[in-house]
């Protein structure tokens, strides 16, 4: 049988893509394995796994060296984020650090901030996060309440943000505000507000079904005060930055759904041939056969997809259609792959200690966040 499709199939995979694979696979084993429980009972990483990270060279590395990153490619991000999802590793925010809030101000910030926050990031002395999300506004971005009045040369922020990855532990925030409430989606503009500003306070950090090694908060902005300096790229121009960030985020997520669904079919085949029923392994029975049959088609032809996707966005090719494509398809997948998993491991798969229940749990939100599936699909129906 041919071996299964991987991210080493794409011309732009070299043996350097996979020294630095060998590097994740010994962080994570060093690191992330051995605490991830402790972290899913706390609702947060400890800070010195952040700082390890940046040891090992895993954060901001895609990122130019000019800034402090590794100066590689976004196979690296994929690399870093498929190594996770195969371990069933959610708790560690470094996708969105590296990959989503570091894009925004390399490409969108002045050099000022570049200069001032990146290599910070790099060395895990920052910590990001970006605050879209209200409890009135999800994926309809341009719903956001939270205001910034102008007063001078500062910015005055008041407002409310929840479900915030990276929430309890940011030192510097992405924040989306309205800085002109009468002009709809034109009136966005994305300010970095560092957590020590007076009037920012966290909330509660969230209880969630799955993804429990995660911080997940709400934040508050009362009458908090930042110069205009602060804005990102240009004041009115925020919901424009987001959608033109949003597509690698969404592919991210396709990453993320491919690395927990070969998993999740590498553990239950496993599973099947030494758990034996009737006398004989699970694995030697017509319904599990077909059953597995299915997943491996499903999942051979979602990675074939993805690594499309992949090759598109190294190629600057990946339009806002096909990552909502890839977001949608490749999660709604994910879930029912891992359903399948779940049930033949029958009431193992129930259980928390099994990884395939941690997958099951955590898969769940992939079909909501980066903007919801039946947002996707609206994005790709507008595009017919």
């Amino acid at each position: 049988m041919a071996a299964a499709a991987a991210l080493s199939d794409l011309p732009d995979y070299t043996d350097e893509h996979e020294l630095f694979r060998s590097t994740v696979r010994k962080f994570i084993a060093a690191e992330v394995a051995p605490h991830h429980a402790r972290w899913e009972e706390q609702g947060v990483v400890d800070r010195s796994v952040w700082q390890k990270a940046a040891e090992y060279g895993l954060l901001l590395t895609n990122i130019p060296t000019e800034y402090g990153g590794g100066g590689a490619d976004f196979l690296t991000s994929a690399i870093m984020v498929e190594e996770m999802a195969r371990g069933i590793f959610s708790g560690p925010g470094f996708r969105l650090h590296s990959d989503i809030v570091a894009p925004y101000i390399l490409h969108h910030g002045s050099e000022e901030q570049k200069q001032k926050w990146l290599p910070r990031m790099a060395r895990a002395e920052t910590i990001t996060a970006i605050a879209m999300t209200e409890p009135g506004a999800g994926s309809d971005l341009q719903g956001i309440r939270t205001t910034a009045v102008r007063d001078g040369d500062h910015f005055i922020i008041n407002g409310q943000k929840t479900f915030i990855t990276n929430g309890q532990l940011a030192d510097l925030i992405i924040v989306a505000c309205k800085t002109d409430a009468a002009a709809g989606a034109k009136g966005i503009s994305l300010i970095l507000v560092e957590a020590s500003t007076p009037g920012f306070s966290r909330g509660r950090n969230l209880e969630k079904v799955g993804m429990k090694a995660q911080d997940t908060s709400e934040l508050f902005f009362q009458d908090v005060r930042v110069p205009v300096s602060n804005v990102l790229g240009q004041e009115g121009r925020g919901f424009a930055l987001l959608m033109t960030e949003l597509p690698q985020e969404r592919l991210l997520v396709g990453i993320t759904a491919v690395g927990v669904m070969e998993a999740a079919y590498e553990m239950t085949l496993n599973y099947t041939r030494e758990r034996k029923a009737f006398g004989k392994p699970l694995a030697d029975f017509q319904n599990s056969r077909f059953r597995l049959a299915e997943v491996k088609t499903e999942v051979h032809v979602a990675r074939t997809f993805l690594n499309d996707c992949v090759a598109r966005h190294m190629r600057g090719e990946l339009d806002v259609p096909t990552a909502a494509m890839c977001k949608w398809w490749l999660s709604e997948l994910e879930n029912r792959v891992v359903d399948t998993c779940v049930q033949l491991h029958g009431g193992y798969g129930y259980m928390w200690e099994y990884p395939i229940a941690r997958a099951f749990a955590d898969a769940r939100v992939h079909r909501i966040y980066a903007g919801s599936n039946e947002i996707m699909r609206e994005i790709i129906g507008r595009s017919l």
